[in-house]
Order: C-alpha cells, then structure tokens, then sequence
C-alpha cells in the first residue's frame, strides 16, 4: 500500500496560513462584539407586533379556524410542550410542530426570545407564545422538511405555516460572531497561504510549485 506524505513546505505555508486565519476571527470577534448590541436591537420586535411578546389584547388562537379568521394572534402553550413535539428546517428556518387547543397541529416559526412563561420556570404553567400571522405557502414542496417536523406528530395543514418571528430572532452572541467571521477568515487562508508559500520559494527555503521562466532560462543556459 502507498503512502502520501504530504510536502513539508505546504503544511508551514497551511500553518502559516492557518495563524493568519485565526488572527483575523480574533480582530473580527472585537468588532462584532461592539456591534452586536445595535443587531439585537434591529432584531428585536416591538410588543403586539409579528415576533413580538403578546400582549393581553391579543386574540388568543384555539384552532386552525381562528388561526385563519384573523390577521393577527398568540397561542397559548403547556410548558415547553411546543419545542418538544419535533420541528424541522425549512428555507434555513427552524420551525416547530405545534398542538393547538383542539389538538390540530401546524407548523410555527418562534421567535423565543419573545415566549412568556407563566409558571415558575419554563416546564410548569403555559407558555404565551409571541404574536404570529399565517404565511401561506406549500410546505410540502420540502421532502426533508415534512420528514423531519412529522417524526412524531402529523400537521393537519401544510399549506401555510405561522410566522412568529417576523423581524425579529437576533442570534446568540457567539452564533452572530461565528457568521460574520467566517468569510474573513476563509479569504484571509486563501490569500495568505499562497503569498507565503511564493515568499518563502523566493527565499529559497521552499521550492517553487511553478518554477519561473527566468530560472527555467538560467538552468538551461548551463546545461
């Protein structure tokens, strides 16, 4: 069997590369930290609003009918029960599958930063979920999805789903760092590894992936 041993020259060139990548997520990670509090404001939903916390005027929805029969509403849910009856991603959303008062089921999207727990902690008493709105749209066109939000409960309806997000849902602090960094990071690898590498062939301490033309020249000319 043969083995590969990769060049000693491209693992400094990748470390290289890999330090660089990392320095810059750590610089990327200040700035996102000074910025994140203006992101959770622009991702935080106003009280009665499509995401936000239901207030008591909020018509409270007890089946499909009444999800259907007005623009805007709340469900009220026991505990936690409406975040461990499955769920699934759809469109890169996570949404839940929720019982309703008479027992039908339908697909929420939840903003849960928004929930409000009446009992003690988040298993006792209900929980008020936030404003939501239908959004018609055919759930079924995701094969995965429907896999995945069924796996123990069917929905009565797929034809829309609730929207209980609106614009809201800031991310974590770390979650909000991670997606802004990667792509510094993932540039900053490809730009400075082949830099290094080129650097350090130039040096003379690596050799050259693709010899220039000049030295080409100079070997044959002493051949």
């Amino acid at each position: 069997m043969r083995a590969y041993h990769m060049r000693y020259d491209v693992l400094i060139s990748m470390g290289a590369a890999f330090l660089a990548s990392w320095g810059v997520g750590k610089g990327v990670d200040v700035v996102t930290a000074m910025t994140y509090s203006s992101y959770v404001q622009e991702h935080t939903v106003a009280e009665n609003q499509v995401g936000g916390i239901a207030g008591d005027e909020i018509f409270r929805a007890e089946s499909i009918d009444d999800l259907l029969s007005h623009d805007t509403f709340t469900i009220v849910s026991e505990g936690i029960s409406y975040r461990n009856d499955g769920g699934g991603y759809y469109n890169n959303q996570y949404m839940q599958n929720v019982e309703l008062a008479s027992g039908e089921r339908v697909a929420a999207l939840i903003d849960i930063s928004s929930v409000q727990n009446t009992g003690a902690d988040i298993f006792s008493g209900d929980a008020i979920l936030p404003v939501g709105q239908v959004v018609y749209e055919d759930l079924t066109q995701s094969e995965n999805f429907m896999t995945q939000i069924q796996s123990g409960y069917k929905l009565d309806r797929t034809d829309f789903y609730v929207d209980m997000m609106g614009h809201g849902g800031a991310a974590s602090l770390e979650s909000y760092q991670e997606y802004k960094k990667i792509p510094y990071q993932a540039a900053a690898f490809i730009i400075v590894f082949p830099l290094f590498h080129a650097l350090g062939s130039r040096l003379g301490v690596f050799p050259y992936f693709f010899e220039p033309r000049e030295k080409k020249k100079k070997k044959s000319e002493w051949d």
